[in-house]
């Protein structure tokens, strides 16, 4: 059975590029959303397994919605990610509610299952 997965990033062109590559690699992406309150609203919507969820956002940082996510009762599995690298939140990924940071450079498939299946 594939994993579902929630797009979260303001960027259209990133948004397409990894429902691409993830669909092409197994995933069922369930749907995408383009700021953090989009992304909170869309996972009580379609309730993803995963959130491949951006840092930078336009209005609320991708850390206050993994939280926000964190909260739900149907807790998706939640992985950062960025165009900088992890050592510029290194603080901040210490005490983060998500399971993983992916740098967008970096994403795949089998890169992101291997952050989901961690424990």
């Amino acid at each position: 059975m594939k994993r579902t997965i929630l797009i979260v990033d303001d960027h259209p062109s990133f948004r397409r590029f990894a429902r691409r590559l993830l669909e092409a690699e197994g995933f069922a992406v369930v749907g995408e959303a383009s700021d953090g309150a989009s992304a909170v609203a869309a996972c009580r919507r379609w309730r993803p397994q995963l959130v491949l969820l951006d840092i930078l956002l336009p209005d609320i940082d991708g850390f206050a919605v993994a939280d926000t996510l964190a909260d739900e009762p149907q807790r998706p599995v939640v992985i950062l990610t960025s165009s900088r690298e992890a050592s510029d939140y290194a603080m901040r990924l210490e005490r983060t509610s998500a399971r993983g940071f992916l740098a967008k450079a970096e994403l795949s498939g089998a890169a992101l299952a291997a952050l989901v299946d961690r424990r």
